[in-house]
């Protein structure tokens, strides 16, 4: 409940005791003679009509009965309401004033529920008849009240009254009047909702104030034991008050009670190092320093006339709740000068004005618990704040960009003697954010300016909160922000101030027109993490499992959101190990569901889930949509033109949506064009529900592109396969590359997304895609051979067998059969390679026949050449002579010279290797310039084995020129090898 249940109400003084005076609108009535009436307000004793009351517990009167309001929420909606009466009230900031934590989805059902029954009543007891009315402005509601109605504004209006007064003599009945009106602390009976707690400590702050004014009168009229009496009493309810205490002080001094007043601060100085660990500030030290001197203070008051420029740091009501001082408002670092009267009889006492400065405004929340690590965000936050003046902490949902924000914030508040101001924008709420109109008039309040003072539009608050914190020293956090739009009114002016601004988004128009300092924040690392769960669940529990306790750390991926919700799921269950709940978490399945925990108060689910679910929501359509898409994503990064398969989208359309999500931190840019997602993040997508083609389309351009790949890898190479008939072809097509590396660096770069996609295709059924896939990085694979391909080709095999299609078996035979070979794995590479040369006959392709007949022959030559080797060899070469297959036929040729090589035949070792040279190839690229060079290198070798000395250097060196050509350095190898077997060590 929002109270300060140590004020002593009922001892303010003898003379306030049933003193309270009820102001009421009347029809018609006259004035009561010798009461003060203010703007049509009459005082009364008692009466028939309708109030509201806000000083003490909130409540509606009618015919001087108590109407009975309800719940504790239904008198929140109520008091939010009348704090802003006649003014329209946001759904959110009703949202706020009714929930202490995060509401729940139903929070606009339920404040809805409420208005309706406060009509109900205000029907039922006919408040309509008095010029109440409760009415609906779009997303806010309105409750018009005349203020005659609400004790506030007649409590204000007394003390202004009051203050019109010169003499004090007429001032201390209003003040009297005024202080009457309160029936306990301010809002009693509501929620302790951070809007709601902050204006009842303002009215708070409001009534001591005008229980010092009250007691300086009493000190100029004489009457120092009523001072005392008041003051007394309110300084044992506010003992760190040192206003209260200067002023006790003083009015026992001018009785002649000085051993009272010195042990009075000596209580007070020892309660304030007790307590907060200071010493008495400028204005109790000057009243104790006046006792010393055994000199008579000047009572210090208010003054109570006119024009007198006074701030006050209070939010207020409709118009100022607390904020009685008129007159101009002024912004200084200095706090607030309170003149003293212009007494003569004191004036021969008075040492100077004295000047008290109220406390600097401060709504920051509690520092978070548990906070550990950021040692190095917590320096770029210093550094950015250094430079800048304004840093901007951006990160994923439940990153823990409020915790930095608002550790770092109360390490650092003391360096901004103005105080510090703090809101949460709410910017990725489930209900709507906070407006910064909103927001302005809070800062505006919480700066002094009353509200009665503070414009209604946008602009002019705006500009009302640049001049008042152009001279000062503030930090200004502000949590939560949608949008640089959002931010920008509420920036502090002056250049002693400082901005702290946390997102989900990037805000890159911060940073371009505010010239913000990004303070990017990521996951934890294991061991921050494991503190984490330390904090949370003990020490003695993390040291007994520090395996565990780091196995937890991965599965959360560094998120603290995961961690705190892990660590809550442990502490209620103390029984369970870390192992135990690090096996539950493990499961892909129900690993989100158990990174959740209940809200209160019908909050909903709170966790990973939740948070990515606000972030998702906000996200444009395209980048929504593309997200959903997600979650078929086999592999773990993409680039555009996978985006744009997944989304249906030309390329530039799906490079905005990556941008959108990257700035959302939802992806991350890991090198230029390559995006990924964290696991949470990827999980989360899988429930979303992709397109029903989603996955066909990203498959088929993969295969599209790897297609494209093979080309420009090897362009004299025949295509080892086509695209289904029934693909689903991307809108911009396939990549282009510009030549053989760039292929290579693609199939390097998407090496682990193909195999996921493999696996994907054929899971989800897709046979005829996953062989495809499997066979298509055949040219990556020739130079990587022991990169253990062989899973992976496995299952292409497998897949091809289950379409029933001979050809695609054959081809994904054939190259399995060649890795195992080069891996020395014979067994199991013959088993492939015998089958593989049917299997193309089958199909009726030749090229493929002759390339398995190869591979055979390859397999058996790491036993020794054979007559079968040499027959498979010279029949790969009689299928593919003449058909235009340049690639297989020098393939046939190649190894076909090296068996009769092996065997002696250097003259067919000769023929064979000339005629593989006769080719017309593209010696500029990939394996025709590689190939050519290992016959020449044969042909150079059966030339020097047969006498032919010059011919035979003349063709090594063609085969070095052309290896080194094409970086085939175990042919440069090769040459020097023929070289030295002949003795030219010098040529070597």
């Amino acid at each position: 409940m929002c109270a300060s249940s140590q004020t002593p109400w009922s001892t303010l003084h003898p003379k306030l005791v049933g003193a309270s005076v009820v102001y009421r609108l009347t029809r018609g009535s006259g004035r009561h003679p010798g009461e003060q009436t203010s703007g049509g307000v009459t005082a009364e004793e008692g009466g028939d009509g309708v109030e509201f009351k806000l000083l003490g517990t909130v409540s509606v009167m009618s015919e001087g009965a108590e109407i009975p309001i309800g719940p504790v929420k239904r008198r929140s909606v109520l008091a939010a309401l009348l704090l802003r009466a006649n003014s329209a009230v946001p759904m959110s900031r009703l949202i706020d004033a009714v929930w202490e934590e995060e509401p729940p989805a139903s929070a606009r059902t339920v404040i809805q529920g409420h208005v309706s029954r406060l009509r109900a009543l205000f029907d039922e007891y006919a408040a309509a008849d008095h010029g109440v009315e409760l009415a609906t402005h779009g997303q806010a509601y309105k409750l018009r009240v005349p203020q005659p109605l609400l004790d506030v504004f007649r409590f204000e209006e007394l003390v202004q009254g009051a203050r019109g007064h010169k003499h004090p003599a007429d001032a201390v009945p209003m003040f009297r009047q005024a202080l009457g009106l309160w029936r306990g602390p301010a809002l009693t009976g509501t929620v302790a909702s951070a809007p709601l707690t902050v204006a009842a400590h303002a009215l708070e702050e409001t009534r001591i104030a005008v229980v010092e004014h009250l007691a300086a009168a009493y000190g100029r009229l004489g009457d120092h034991v009523a001072a005392t009496t008041l003051l007394r009493a309110e300084s044992v309810a506010h003992p760190l008050r040192e206003s209260l205490v200067a002023a006790l002080m003083l009015a026992l001094n001018r009785s002649g009670r000085q051993s009272e007043a010195m042990e009075c601060y000596h209580r007070t100085r020892a309660h304030l190092g007790e307590e907060l660990g200071v010493d008495p500030g400028p204005e109790l030290r000057a009243a104790y320093e006046a006792l010393l001197r055994g000199v008579r203070p000047t009572e210090q008051i208010l003054p109570l006339h006119e024009g007198s420029a006074v701030r006050s740091r209070q939010p207020g009501g409709p118009c100022g709740a607390g904020l009685l001082m008129d007159g101009p408002v002024t912004a200084s670092t200095e706090g607030v000068a309170m003149e003293r009267a212009s007494d003569p009889a004191a004036a021969e006492d008075a040492s100077g004005p004295l000047t008290v400065a109220l406390p600097a405004p401060d709504l920051l929340p509690r520092a978070p618990r548990g906070f550990v690590g950021r040692a190095p965000e917590f320096a770029a936050l210093d550094a950015a704040v250094e430079a800048a003046r304004l840093a901007l902490v951006t990160g994923p949902a439940g990153v823990g960009k409020t915790a930095l924000a608002l550790h770092w914030a109360h390490e650092r508040a003391a360096a901004y003697p103005d105080g510090v101001l703090y809101a949460d924008l709410r910017g990725f709420s489930p209900h709507d954010g906070v407006e910064p109109c909103d927001v302005l008039r809070e800062f505006l309040s919480a700066l002094g300016v009353p509200s009665c003072r503070i414009p209604e539009s946008p602009t002019a608050a705006a500009a009302l909160y640049r001049s008042v914190t152009a001279n000062l020293a503030l930090l200004v956090v502000l949590d939560n922000v949608r949008s640089a739009d959002l931010a920008r009114p509420l920036l502090p002016a002056g250049p002693d101030s400082a901005g702290l601004v946390t997102s989900r988004l990037r805000l890159g128009g911060l940073v371009v027109t505010e010239l913000a300092r990004p303070v990017p924040l990521d996951v934890l690392g294991v061991d921050a993490s494991t503190a984490v769960l330390a904090t949370a669940v003990g020490d003695t529990r993390v040291d007994a499992e520090p395996s565990a306790a780091r196995r937890l750390a991965a599965l959360c991926d560094g998120l603290p959101l995961a961690l705190r919700v892990t660590a809550a799921q442990l502490a209620v269950r103390p029984h369970w190990r870390l192992s135990d709940l690090a096996t539950e978490l493990a499961d892909e399945q129900r690993r989100l569901a158990l990174l959740s925990v209940d809200g209160s108060e019908g909050a909903g689910a709170q966790g990973v889930a939740a948070a990515l679910h606000l972030t998702v929501e906000r996200l444009p359509e395209e980048a929504a949509r593309l997200f959903r898409q997600l979650g078929v994503l086999p592999g773990r990064d993409l680039d555009r033109h996978a985006a744009a398969a997944l989304l249906d989208r030309a390329p530039t359309v799906a490079a905005e949506a990556l941008d959108r999500l990257c700035d959302a931190h939802l992806l991350s840019e890991y090198a230029p064009g390559r995006h990924t997602l964290h696991d949470l993040v990827r999980l989360y997508t899988r429930g979303l529900g992709a397109d029903d083609d989603a996955l066909l389309r990203l498959l088929d351009h993969y295969t599209l592109t790897a297609l494209a790949a093979a080309r420009a890898a090897e362009p004299d190479d025949q295509p080892c396969c086509t695209m289904p008939s029934n693909a689903r072809l991307p809108r911009g097509g396939a990549p282009l590359f510009a030549g053989r590396d760039s292929a290579l660096l693609w199939y390097a770069a998407e090496r682990d997304n193909l195999a996921a996609a493999v696996a994907a295709a054929r899971a989800a059924g897709h046979h005829d895609r996953a062989w495809r896939l499997g066979i298509l990085q055949w040219p990556y694979i020739l130079w990587n051979a022991h990169d253990c391909w062989a899973p992976l080709l496995e299952d292409a095999v497998d897949s091809a067998a289950r379409v029933s299609d001979p050809g695609a078996e054959s081809k994904a035979r054939a190259l399995i059969g060649w890795v195992l070979t080069q891996e020395n794995r014979l067994p199991e590479a013959l088993v492939h390679l015998r089958l593989a040369p049917s299997l193309a006959a089958q199909a009726g392709e030749v090229s493929s026949e002759a390339t398995a007949l190869v591979n055979l022959a390859v397999a058996l030559d790491r036993f020794d050449v054979s007559e079968e080797s040499l027959a498979h060899t010279a029949r790969a070469a009689a299928l593919v002579r003449g058909t235009g297959d340049v690639m297989t036929e020098l393939l046939a040729l190649e190894h076909r010279a090296r068996q009769l090589i092996a065997v002696g035949d250097h003259s067919g070792a000769l023929i064979c290797a000339r005629e593989g040279l006769a080719l017309d190839g593209d010696t500029v690229n990939g394996l025709v310039g590689i190939r050519q060079s290992m016959l020449a290198a044969t042909a150079g070798a059966a030339l020097m084995a047969l006498g032919k000395t010059v011919a035979g250097k003349a063709m090594l060196a063609r085969a070095r020129q052309l290896a080194s050509a094409h970086g085939y350095e175990e042919g440069v190898r090769r040459v020097e090898a023929v070289l030295q077997q002949t003795g030219d060590t010098s040529a070597a």
